[in-house]
This record gives C-alpha cells, structure tokens and sequence, in this order.
C-alpha cells in the first residue's frame, strides 16, 4: 500500500474578483473550496494513475471533515488522526495582485503524534511506499517528524520525504528512498551556493552520502536532475513542443514525486520514471488543479532524458 502523510493540511477557499478594495465592502462573484496539503495532492494524482493510497495525517473539526468527504468523493481512502481544534482554513484572494491568507491550523499533541506511529507500527510492510511531506503542525518540533520517519524505517517500508532544508536533512540517517529538494533547498542544506549542473550533482551526492538513497533536485522551468543509488545521473526537461502556459505551479512538485513513484512500482526503470515524474509535474503546472492522466499521456513522450555521468568525472 502507498500511505501519504500530511501533518497540517488545509482547506484552501479561492476567492475571484477583479479588484480587492482594503476597507471596503468587496462581493466577490466566484469561489471555490479546494482540500490542500502536499500528501493529499499527491494521494489524488497517484488515484488519476490508478493506484490506491491511504492519505493520513491530522485532521480536526468541520474543515477536516471537508476534506475526508473531498478524498472519499475521489475514491481516496484516509487514515487521519482526529484533533482538537479545526483544520486550517487558507485564503487566496486572485485580484489584480493576489493575496494569500493562511490559517495557523490546530495543535498538534504528543499523544496525537504517538497514535500516528502506533498505526503505521502495526500496518507497515516491506511492500509499502511512505509519502513524508510538508512541514510539521503546530505543537510539533523535529523530533516528532523524526519520530515518524523513524518508524517507517523500522518497518522496512519505502519512504519518500519532500520537506525544508532542515527537518530533510535531520531525516536522512533515516536512509529514504527518495528525497526531493528543490535547486534552493540544496543550496542551503549543504550550505553552498549552486552555479552549475556539476554543483547539483556534487552536493545532491553529498546527500546521498548521508543517507538518501536517490535524490530528484526539482528547477522549475529547467526540469530535474535524478541521483540514483548506483550512480547513475540523469536530467530531465520540460515538455519542448507545447503550446501551453503554465496556470498555477502549486502541486506541481507534489505531482512530480507522487508520478515517479507510481511509474517506479510499476517498471523499476530509473529514466522512465523521471520522464513519467516531468510529465507528471508539467501537466499540472499546466492545470488549475492535479493533472488529469490524459494530459500526463500527451505529454510523456515530448520529453527528453538524458545522462549526465560525464559531469561528475570531469
């Protein structure tokens, strides 16, 4: 089973107007509620590809329910720990400039944290993929996102973790099978400034060398370069023939890791899936909300992978 764990989701209220006017009365005439968090982006693109997950993680109140009932109606089974407090409730205003207002979310106790981890003690295989994603929640330090990471290792299961610069690094004594940090995220973990592709590559196998198995190092609008653990380097680029733009990057990373993964399970072929992951991560920059498969289908093919090995030997 593929879980997904996001410690302080969200539910994200998209407000429209032409213009926000501060201090005064502004009508806005379109909204929409949308259930947020990095482990529930990826839970609902790995269902558009087919593949069953559970998504977990903290969850309280009216907004919470929001969001198991929005899972549920994808086909998306949850696993959440019920807390007091409600759920955050995030606004994004899109006006002439827009706005995002976050909410603080609900606090997060040890004795919450400890029935997380006794669940995946008892549930957790060999075969089983972990999704370890975001920040902590309110209440929890980086001891407790260890805690987690620290189980999933325990019971043998594969775990993938896409977080800041320092609960990532205080997770790879842990050995994840796949980190994802972005160009910056490198940079600041290893402490150096990055002007090269030679430069992603030396510091992402720093990384390996601490622990990571295989590390994506996600650029944006350059694509990705993949370290696997018997080092082999490959890059990545962007769709090259497409006509479209790119809507809205958020979940966009989400969709690249969660689309390695699925092509992953299903082929072990380490190139194939980058290409799969870029196609993933486009197709929803390129949407309002997670990708569709058929677009994920039209693009795969219009991107190119290749090796890298050669700059690391120079």
């Amino acid at each position: 089973m593929i879980y997904t764990i996001t410690f302080n989701p969200a539910v994200d209220l998209v407000m429209s107007l032409e213009q926000l006017n501060l201090g005064e009365l502004n009508r806005v005439p379109e909204q929409h509620f949308v259930a947020g968090g990095k482990g529930i982006n990826m839970s609902v693109l790995l269902k558009r590809l087919g593949l069953d997950s559970v998504a977990t993680g903290f969850i309280g109140g009216f907004s919470g329910q929001f969001i198991i009932d929005e899972l549920a109606s994808e086909g998306i089974a949850s696993h959440f720990i019920a807390v007091d407090g409600q759920t955050r409730i995030n606004t994004k205003l899109k006006a002439d400039r827009e706005t995002e207002i976050n909410g603080a979310g609900p606090i997060v106790t040890q004795a919450d944290l400890i029935q997380l981890t006794a669940y995946f003690e008892e549930t957790l295989t060999a075969e089983d993929v972990v999704f370890l994603a975001g920040n902590t929640a309110r209440g929890m330090d980086e001891a407790a996102y260890q805690a987690v990471a620290a189980v999933v290792k325990e019971g043998d299961a594969r775990l993938v973790i896409d977080t800041n610069r320092q609960l990532l690094s205080n997770t790879l004594q842990y050995e994840p099978f796949l980190i994802k940090p972005n160009e910056q995220e490198l940079a600041d973990i290893v402490g150096q400034s990055i002007e090269s592709k030679a430069d992603i590559i030396k510091y992402a196998r720093e990384l390996q060398h601490r622990g990571a198995q295989h590390v994506l190092v996600s650029r944006g609008g350059d694509g990705a370069i993949l370290l696997t653990e018997s080092g082999a380097i490959y890059e990545v680029g962007t769709p090259s023939t497409t006509h479209r733009s790119v809507v809205n990057s958020v979940g966009a990373g989400d969709s690249m890791l969660a689309g390695f993964m699925a092509q992953y399970l299903a082929t072990e072929d380490m190139a194939r899936s980058l290409q799969f992951a870029a196609a993933c991560g486009s197709a929803t920059a390129y949407s309002t909300g997670i990708a569709t498969r058929d677009l994920i289908e039209e693009l795969v093919d219009d991107i190119t992978v290749t090796q890298l090995d050669h700059l690391e030997k120079e």
